[in-house]
């Protein structure tokens, strides 16, 4: 009885491991990230565990596909040290309010949101194509809510970006702080708002607190808080 056991135990894990096998990339967990798996939970846990190597060939392919395109930065020291960051200058055919600073992952995950979700929602939801975004910065050596008894903040190691509004194709222009209000950018703006779970660790809006009233905070610490 006990050797027919063991047997059937060994045929579900030969099943199991066979199974992953036959998996398509972007379902499977175990395969690497590529630029072209689609958003959802697995492809948030790679981009969580990516190696720094494979971040920075990922960003590069991101770059040749024109996704995005950035600018190599030179590490910095002082209070708030920066290693292997990056200079985003635009996401392809969206523009930017200005550049800004990232860590690679903060670029990469980035790339993918706005590719993936925040140009085909703005498509579905305004009727018309994502231009521009507009952004209160990355890089900011301070700590959580500038208090001094508090965590660093994400902002001090560019892992974090902060996104006030948008503009589209047919000359509109939404801020984070009217739109939230509007019956008619309201579900767009909590669209974009739920997509960034896929990316980010965390993403926080004008639901959260007051202090997000005017911005979406996207950032890389945690897994998936967005509210």
């Amino acid at each position: 009885m006990k050797g027919k056991s063991l047997l059937i135990i060994f045929i579900m894990v030969t099943a199991a491991a066979a199974g992953y096998r036959w998996l398509p990339s972007y379902y499977n967990p175990f395969t690497p990230l590529s630029l072209d798996d689609p958003p959802g939970k697995i492809t948030q846990f790679k981009l969580r565990r990516l190696t720094p190597e494979a971040c920075e060939n990922l960003l590069a392919q991101a770059n040749q596909k024109r996704l995005i395109r950035t600018q190599a930065v030179a590490d910095s020291a002082g209070e708030c040290p920066l290693t292997n960051v990056v200079r985003v200058r635009d996401f392809g055919p969206v523009s930017l309010s200005g550049s800004f600073l990232a860590s690679c992952p903060l670029a990469l995950s980035s790339a993918l949101f706005v590719s993936q979700q925040a140009r085909p929602l703005t498509k579905s939801f305004m009727g018309s194509e994502l231009t521009r975004i507009d952004h209160l910065g990355s890089f900011a050596c301070r700590n959580i809510y500038h208090r001094p008894d508090a965590r660093r903040s994400e902002h001090a190691t560019a892992e974090a970006l902060d996104i006030s509004g948008f503009r589209l194709a047919n000359g509109q222009r939404v801020t984070v702080l009217r739109g939230w209000q509007s019956d008619n950018t309201q579900p767009w703006l909590q669209a974009l708002l739920a997509a960034s779970c896929e990316y980010y660790g965390n993403g926080l809006g004008p639901a959260y607190n007051a202090a997000h009233a005017n911005h979406f905070h996207l950032g890389m610490r945690g897994f998936g808080l967005c509210r």
